[in-house]
């Protein structure tokens, strides 16, 4: 568990001096980070424009609405617990202005407050609502405008906004225009596009953060900065290199891409009685080579089998086809016909039905409910890894990981697959922070989720997944094995509390960002010197002195 019990463990001898010691440097630092508290409020009244508007906006642990606004977008009950670490003030700002003065605020009492930017709440880790150290969440919740214009094909996307909201607005004005991100709704676009977002288009459009053509965010300074104003670097730094190491992102600029009025949509379950095995062997070598239009993806779960009272593994294979239905079966017969897939196993729908097709709703469902920002599925404890594959995982290799999802912690496990090729393998590694491009046949998440309160239960589900993934390393990707920034995973590496060393997060850097992040590290050192805006995985600065001695 990601909590100050399991990663402070402290044993400390019993002397009456030393406990006098310890209560006095306790009791000081309670009442310094108190007082700054205070400080941190009374700056926000005196430099706010509106000292009532900035008021109906801060919430504090004495007001009654302070648990369900923190409560209300974290998305992983592992950091729901009362021993996890809350912020010492919420701000959910309604104007630009506001996020400026937080920031200067926090910037005059630095050495206590830090900045936590959340958006949708979907950082597997938490870091957008957790610190060990006191923090300042800025929810960016009241920040959901988007602006579409079908005549130029671009919106302006406020970064609180939700994936679900923006398709919902795109599908308002057009029928043939979409975007290429996640399959989640409640996901907010904020730190979704600023990790890089991809979603079941990715292999026709690439990534999110692909079509991204401007953006404006608060930086260091408390400046607002456009495109041009923030300069390529910065620009480029934030598609993909994590926006909060680098500022306050406001709004997202993209580019509308061309959808066809139908696209064809199907899911088809294959146990390992159904010959499942040969299927995802058979899938690694032709998914990423199908056309850009078709993606087909692969959802690993255990499942109970048509024997009582057994268990089994199904391989789930899923897909959107940008096109009509005859096409696909041409194109699946050719290449995969092994799958059996049959006309009876597809259906045509406009696009943004298919938006709710593969996030789960019923046949017929509103459009309404890409505006629910309440999550689908109730809300688990869970705990997640990525990798890259680059050569075909053998039958033995499949066969191991089958044998690993019948263990008790793997009731609830995960593996998804999702294929590369088409557009991802036409991109440079270096065009964004995001360098996973050419030479992956597929990505893969693993997630494990589990219901039980407490640290045993989340160590032993933590553990199994760990397992699982050792048990990864010979069939993916390696120096450095790779890993993608927005499923976060503390495993890979940290940063030191305070002002961590370029080595020392570069255990974690080059996972998430390959060589991209020795330009990472020289933007941040550009924009912001003094690391204001750090977290767990944040991008270091580094002194010009440090940088040209290597």
């Amino acid at each position: 568990m990601y909590t100050s019990t399991s990663r402070i463990n402290m044993n400390i001898q019993s002397t009456s001096g030393l406990s006098f010691v310890l209560v006095l440097l306790f009791s000081s630092s309670w009442a310094a980070s108190a007082q700054n508290h205070e400080d941190f409020l009374q700056c926000l009244s005196l430099h706010s424009q509106n000292s009532t508007s900035i008021s109906q906006v801060i919430y504090t642990p004495n007001n009654p609405s302070y648990l369900p606004i923190l409560q209300f977008s974290i998305q992983n009950l592992r950091f729901t617990s009362s021993d996890t670490p809350k912020p010492t003030v919420i701000v959910t700002p309604s104007h630009e202005s506001q996020i400026s003065t937080v920031i200067k605020c926090s910037r005059t009492h630095g050495l206590q407050i830090r900045i936590r930017v959340r958006s949708g709440g979907h950082d597997y880790e938490g870091l957008s609502y957790v610190s060990e150290l006191p923090f300042v969440v800025l929810d960016m919740i009241k920040f959901k405008s988007i602006t579409v214009n079908t005549e130029t094909r671009t919106a302006w996307v406020q970064s609180g906004s939700t994936v679900g909201e923006l398709y919902y607005r795109i599908a308002e004005k057009s029928k043939v225009l979409g975007f290429p991100a996640g399959t989640c709704p409640t996901v907010g676009v904020g730190g979704h596009f600023s990790g890089g977002g991809y979603g079941m288009m990715l292999r026709k459009y690439g990534l999110a953060a692909d079509n991204v053509i401007d953006a404006r965010l608060v930086n260091v300074n408390g400046e607002i900065l456009d495109r041009k104003s923030m300069g390529e670097d910065l620009f480029w730094a934030i598609r993909g290199g994590g926006g909060a190491s680098f500022g306050v992102i406001l709004e997202w600029k993209i580019k509308l891409l061309s959808v066809p009025q139908e696209v064809t949509v199907f899911t088809v379950d294959k146990t390992l009685e159904q010959n499942a095995t040969n299927l995802v062997h058979k899938w690694q070598s032709v998914a990423s080579k199908f056309p850009e239009d078709l993606f087909i993806g692969i959802v690993i779960t255990r499942v109970n089998s048509t024997r009582d009272g057994e268990q089994t593994i199904q391989a789930t294979f899923h897909s959107l086809f940008l096109g009509v239905l005859d096409r696909l079966l041409s194109l699946m017969q050719e290449s995969f016909p092994e799958l059996g897939l049959g006309k009876e196993d597809c259906t045509e729908m406009s696009w943004i039905e298919s938006v709710l097709y593969i996030a789960g709703f019923p046949r017929g469902e509103s459009l309404e409910v890409l505006l629910d920002r309440t999550p689908l599925a109730r809300q688990l404890y869970f705990k997640a890894k990525s990798d890259y594959v680059k050569e075909p995982i053998s039958k033995n290799g499949l066969e191991g990981i089958w044998k690993m999802f019948y263990e008790d912690e793997a009731e609830a496990a995960v593996m998804i697959l999702s294929p590369y090729g088409g557009k991802m393998d036409e991109i440079s590694e270096y065009a964004l922070p995001f360098p996973h491009r050419a030479g992956n046949l597929y990505k893969i998440q693993h997630l494990v989720y589990w219901e039980e309160e407490g640290e045993v239960a989340a160590e032993r589900h933590i553990s199994w997944i760990r397992r699982l993934y050792s048990y990864m390393a010979p069939y993916v990707s390696k120096f450095p094995r790779a890993a993608y920034i927005n499923y976060r995973d503390l495993d890979v590496g940290v940063n030191n509390q305070g002002n961590t060393s370029y080595a020392q997060a570069s255990i974690w850097g080059f996972k998430y960002f390959k060589n991209n992040f020795n330009r990472l590290v020289k933007v941040k050192t550009m924009v912001d010197p003094g690391n204001f805006f750090r977290n767990e995985q944040s991008i270091p600065p580094v002194s010009l002195w440090r940088w040209m001695q290597g």
